[in-house]
């Protein structure tokens, strides 16, 4: 058997006149489009010189298209590396140099300074816009459909997705065929998807979320989605009339909440609300409870190691909590410094195993080996706690660990109270340098300004609530947080942009 995830995707395919995707602009695309789409491309890739395990790096915008490229490329045996639109030149100079492919491709008004990086390293470039048009597609309507699929075994690579890089330099995750079939064929069959499925797709699909998640379960599922290239709320609630699922990050439904428009009679025909990829404020999953009649399922993954978590089908699905583990995956929780396994509900670094988990970082050999156990278990970086029922609860990323005085405080803990106060939208809490603590306590509050909240009512608010050396020790209010396109809250930036705070308060 061909371990090739597109063969995995499509070899069983017995309709091939069955929708697969639709378009924004009503454009129907089969299953058996997508086959002899795919074998146009990967015949144009082939003669334009891709090999099995080259790399083809894509910056280009959501387009179907663009999904065709990701499948035709591992179809071809090469290597897909999508690339955030957001990226600039300079940043796409490290990606390019770093993962050495043979092709990039990019959108046309980028052509002449991604050519300049691509020349570096000897890759050919292409073109592919928003519309799907561009040299790619012109060069490979040239192409035969038909592509004999080339032969991949389970552990050979199908991707490499570069990590955000908050800290230091990105590290690029190397996945295998194995990874992505395995965990879309789980969540498939956790979430309850059938071919009767229509997920309303407005993901960006250069990350894990948009591209792994949900287009490959939608295929393995051959269910069909509305491919949308960017979220609006109120075409997604138009689109609920005719859809079953939805899978968003938090700022969907917080943008969705704000609709009036939004209401148990407009997602009445929905079965399926999935959030994701940063968390869901417990106040937003009961809100949307509240408006909707549907609880939504929020889950945990990461660049390394696709889904690791969710909350149930049937059962509950606790606010704050990203569930249980999902099956033929191990999740525990361990100290930090002795790998030792810890006891339900006390705080550590999360460490996962199973077949979702990467096969290690692009060419740094010593960097994959610290973030492993030597049973196997992956290091996440991730701070939380495995309560008395299994259900996992992320508390932050170990970097964001405030130690003050010598104490652990765990954001998440603090951010929590803060959160629940009349008139917080929402909060982070980070820690910066401090002369006399190490690092001092700090809150950084986006508020309803009709509240009238004030540094001073927020301290007295937590005042008994959190012991003293948990107290923010400066409340800080601003309009938003920065986010990064997933909607993560990027502390980095805040911890940065305060660095010099207690300096110049002492």
């Amino acid at each position: 058997m061909n371990a090739n995830l597109f063969s995995r995707l499509f070899d069983t395919v017995t309709d091939p006149d069955r929708l697969a995707i639709e378009t924004a602009d009503g454009g129907r695309i089969s299953y058996g489009n997508l086959i002899e789409r795919s074998g146009r491309l990967a015949n144009y890739l082939a003669a334009r010189g891709v090999k099995v395990g080259d790399r083809v790096a894509v910056q280009a915008e959501k387009s179907v298209q663009a999904l065709v490229l990701y499948l035709a490329t591992v179809r071809a045996g090469a290597v897909y590396l999508p690339l955030n639109t957001a990226y600039t030149l300079n940043e796409l100079d490290y990606f390019i140099g770093d993962a050495e492919p043979a092709l990039v491709v990019c959108d046309p008004a980028r052509l002449e300074g991604v050519s300049a990086l691509a020349g570096k390293v000897g890759a050919v470039v292409e073109t592919l816009d928003a519309a799907g048009g561009g040299t790619l597609s012109v060069g490979a309507a040239r192409c035969d459909a038909d592509f004999s699929t080339v032969q991949r075994s389970p552990d050979d690579l199908a991707a490499i997705l570069y990590t955000s890089g908050t800290t230091g330099r990105s590290k690029g995750a190397m996945l295998s065929h194995d990874n992505l079939a395995s965990n879309s064929l789980t969540l498939v069959d956790y979430w309850r998807f059938t071919d009767k499925d229509v997920l309303i797709h407005a993901l960006p699909i250069y990350h894990t979320h948009g591209l792994f998640v949900a287009s490959n379960v939608v295929l393995f599922a051959r269910a069909a989605m509305i491919f949308l290239p960017k979220f609006d709320p109120n075409q997604v609630i138009d689109l609920m009339a005719r859809a079953t699922v939805l899978m968003g990050v938090p700022t969907f439904y917080t943008r969705l909440l704000q609709n009036p428009r939004l209401d148990r009679e407009t997602t009445a025909r929905m079965r399926l609300f999935v959030s994701g990829s940063a968390p869901l404020l417990a106040d937003t999953h009961r809100e949307w409870a509240a408006r909707t009649g549907h609880a939504v399922l929020e889950r945990y993954g990461m660049t390394e190691t696709n889904m690791n978590t969710s909350n149930p089908y049937d059962g509950d699905r606790v606010p704050g909590a990203v569930g249980l583990p999902l099956p033929g995956v191990t999740v525990r929780v361990t100290e930090p410094e002795t790998g030792k396994v810890l006891p339900a509900d006390e705080i550590g670094v999360i460490e996962v195993k199973g077949p979702n988990v990467f096969k290690g970082y692009w060419r740094m050999p010593e960097k994959t080996r610290t973030e492993f156990r030597d049973d196997g278990f992956f290091i996440t970086g991730d701070l939380g706690k495995i309560d008395g029922r299994g259900y996992v609860h992320i508390l932050g990323r170990g970097k964001d660990l405030v130690i003050s005085g010598g104490f652990n405080v765990y954001p998440k803990e603090v951010e929590s109270e803060i959160d629940a106060m009349p008139g917080v939208v929402e909060s982070a809490v980070i820690g910066v340098p401090h002369a006399d603590f190490g690092e001092g306590v700090t809150a950084v509050v986006v508020a309803d300004k009709a509240a009238g909240l004030t540094e001073d009512r927020v301290i007295k608010a937590l005042d008994g609530r959190l012991a003293k050396f948990k107290m923010p020790k400066r409340v800080l209010f601003v309009d938003t947080l920065p986010r990064n396109t997933m909607g993560k809250i990027q502390k980095n930036v805040l911890r940065d942009s305060y660095a010099e705070l207690y300096v110049k308060a002492q």
